[in-house]
């Protein structure tokens, strides 16, 4: 675009310039413009903040607390978020990690029976180009009645579009000679496409916020949707968003959260290893902090994360939230009728009854036949739509609560796991794809993280295997991971498979190696040269495979 307005995109990726076309016409890049030049320097300030708390606590030896300047808004019992809308009242059951940019699998999630549908442009998502031009078009579709055989949007589990956390960018957009905020640009597109729809069919817009780390990220987002909604001609509070708490540091600021959010909020949810992980993030060098393994040693029984949920909870209900839990990544096997097949499923039922049991509105599934399992799990065990009149008051939860490590150790069995998934997490990137299947359940940046946080903690601390007491070093875990890459090669069909794995090992090796520890592996990747790079590649692979 010319004139006084500064905006580029990239050429449309191979095979998809209809969809290209349909998406960025000259009225919803200047929507884009106007709304990443009004927040971009926002945006750059709380990631400041970020960095500057993550000094703060490096040179104090400090740990979170409940903030002291906010105390008159957790001491205050009488205020309220909004009623969320009919369609928000109940969230027994919503599908996890759906990049729609899968197209089979996004119709299949919108012909379920299921609550609601997490469209995920994040953890689950690999953000090439390709991937979010896809994606954005397939949500326009579904809103605007456009894919054959499918139910009408105001039928269809309701959407809740997870846009990318602050931390990624969109590489294929220029707003004033920078590049994106990706959070901005999957916002802004469903937005101005679907916004007005969603809303005349009572059906959203409503959201999933990942990775938010304080108060004052949330407020930015609360403008960002006043803002939205005037210039859309939208009623205020008619965007809702449910905030993931996946960080510890944004753990002791729910009701903060809640407050800002408070005319747009859909309620909060607590998962496990984006949060797990999060220790890492902030406290990895210190040794207190040493994680134990996470098969073993880490779920949501113990107390670090039992006291987190249990808060979670607590505070949602009591200011009229909807609180939900995280996702049941076990794949079902093939067989309905198998000892196996009964067997996960009971697996699934026991953890996710936990969690119902401390009272949450929800939780998310991968599998699609878990949908209907889980939703008679709700209910057997609660009466109505959701659990808001669980108030907990007999929960108590302290700041140490929250941040006391579980006891537990590493060996090597949990060592080569966790290179495996990071070496598979970088590999299904550079495939254009954001998560994929390993022994029984899907993985995604989620379990990445909390994989390579484990694999660079280790060699940090230099832990012992409990196995044979030897120290988890660097020659160690370049030996283990040629060992596994003897293993995971059984997966490679082509030279070119093979040599794309190898270079994810690479990849993975430099992450866990590195002095500092990278904040977020998909902020590593997506500014790696080499996953910049294959992207031509993949976009033409996908290509010839829709012909």
């Amino acid at each position: 675009m010319s004139g006084s307005v500064s905006i580029e995109v990239s050429p449309p990726p191979l095979g998809l310039e209809a969809e290209y076309e349909t998406l960025f016409t000259p009225d919803s890049l200047l929507f884009l413009h106007e709304l990443i030049s009004t927040f971009d320097e926002e945006v750059d300030q709380v990631l400041c903040l970020r960095v500057s708390r993550k000094a703060h606590f490096d040179l104090s030896g400090d740990l979170p607390r409940f903030l002291e300047e906010t105390t008159h808004i957790r001491a205050d019992r009488t205020w309220r978020v909004l009623p969320v809308p009919p369609r928000l009242q109940k969230r027994h059951v919503d599908i996890g990690d759906l990049a729609p940019c899968d197209t089979q699998r996004f119709i299949q999630a919108l012909k379920s029976p299921a609550q609601g549908i997490q469209v995920d442009f994040d953890d689950g998502n690999c953000p090439t180009f390709h991937n979010q031009i896809r994606g954005i078009y397939n949500v326009m579709k579904a809103v605007h009645g456009h894919f054959p055989n499918v139910p009408h949007i105001s039928q269809t589990p309701v959407l809740m579009v997870r846009p990318r956390a602050w931390n990624m960018v969109e590489n294929n957009l220029m707003v004033e000679g920078k590049q994106a905020p990706g959070p901005l640009f999957d916002f802004g597109l469903v937005m101005f496409h679907c916004g007005k729809m969603l809303y005349e069919n009572k059906s959203g817009p409503f959201l999933y916020l990942s990775k938010v780390e304080s108060h004052l990220e949330a407020r930015l987002w609360n403008k960002i949707f006043v803002w939205t909604q005037q210039k859309l001609g939208l009623p205020l509070g008619s965007i809702k968003a449910t905030v993931l708490i996946e960080s510890v540091v944004a753990a002791f600021e729910m009701d903060e959260i809640l407050y800002e959010l408070r005319d747009h909020s859909a309620g909060l949810n607590c998962g496990m290893w984006d949060y797990s992980a999060s220790f890492v993030n902030k406290f990895g060098h210190r040794w207190t902090f040493l994680l134990p393994d996470r098969t073993r040693y880490i779920n949501m029984e113990k107390h670090f994360l039992h006291s987190y949920m249990n808060l979670l909870v607590q505070t949602c209900h009591q200011r009229g939230a909807l609180a939900t839990a995280g996702m049941a990544a076990l794949l079902l096997p093939h067989e309905p009728h198998s000892d196996s097949y009964r067997t996960a499923v009971a697996t699934v039922s026991r953890l996710k009854l936990l969690e119902i049991r401390a009272g949450v509105d929800g939780f998310l599934v991968f599998d699609l036949g878990l949908i209907e399992p889980m939703q008679k799990l709700f209910e057997l065990h609660t009466e109505g739509d959701n659990q808001l009149c669980q108030l907990r008051h007999d929960v108590s939860v302290t700041a140490e609560d929250l941040v006391t490590m579980p006891p537990g150790g590493v060996n090597l069995h949990s060592l080569k796991y966790n290179i495996a998934v990071g070496v598979l997490f970088v590999n299904a990137w550079l495939s254009g794809h954001g998560l994929f299947f390993y022994k029984g359940n899907v993985e995604d940046s989620a379990t990445a993280e909390i994989s390579r946080s484990h694999v660079w903690q280790w060699i940090r601390h230099q832990a012992r295997l409990q196995d044979d007491s030897r120290v988890v070093s660097r020659r160690l875990v370049t030996d283990l991971t040629e060992e596994v890459m003897v293993e995971l090669s059984v997966l490679c069909h082509s030279v070119r498979d093979k040599q794309r794995l190898h270079t994810a090992a690479d990849i993975f090796l430099e992450v866990v190696q590195k002095r500092d520890f990278p904040e977020f592996i998909t902020t590593y990747l997506s500014q790696n040269h080499t996953f910049l790079s294959s992207q031509r590649t993949v976009d033409l692979h996908q290509h010839r495979s829709n012909l």
